[in-house]
């Protein structure tokens, strides 16, 4: 599977670990969107879309997140601790909607990512920048208008 286009959205906030959100586009045909560009303690990584886990109240039944401590649905009180811990220690509380299966790939996904990330905060320093919206990324079409952009953005796909 090649990676045939790479968005970059940078945020604003300096003092914030999050430093862009991406959008990662395979063989011109599927999109995946939500990849964060992270600051970490050992430079910047790339961190995959999730969702937050939730269970369920055990009075109503209502779907709460696992670091709720009131039930959304009906106030009660929810027992602390619902978490399951990682191999660290650390409680689990997102889980990846998509990620690559073996390292190779997640490095390959990560070198191209980041290297899309440093060319945009590059474009950032020049004058007359304008950041791209996320509106016109491949895929998006159904929310504006509903006809296919394919034509118009063969050119605009990179290698």
């Amino acid at each position: 599977m090649e990676i045939t286009e790479v968005r970059v959205k940078l945020m604003g906030q300096r003092n914030d670990k999050l430093r862009a959100l991406c959008s990662v586009t395979f063989d011109a045909a599927l999109v995946i969107h939500d990849l964060k560009v992270i600051e970490g303690t050992k430079g910047a990584f790339v961190a995959m879309p999730s969702r937050k886990l939730t269970d369920r109240c055990p009075r109503c039944g209502g779907k709460n997140h696992l670091q709720a401590q009131y039930c959304n649905d009906c106030g009660r009180n929810l027992p602390s601790g619902r978490t399951t811990k990682d191999a660290r220690g650390r409680p689990k509380l997102h889980a990846d909607v998509a990620h690559p299966i073996n390292s190779a790939y997640r490095e390959l996904l990560q070198e191209r990512v980041l290297r899309a990330f440093q060319e945009e905060v590059g474009r950032s320093q020049l004058p007359g920048y304008r950041p791209p919206t996320f509106a016109d990324a491949p895929g998006d079409y159904e929310e504006s208008g509903g006809t296919d952009p394919a034509p118009a953005r063969i050119a605009a796909v990179s290698t």
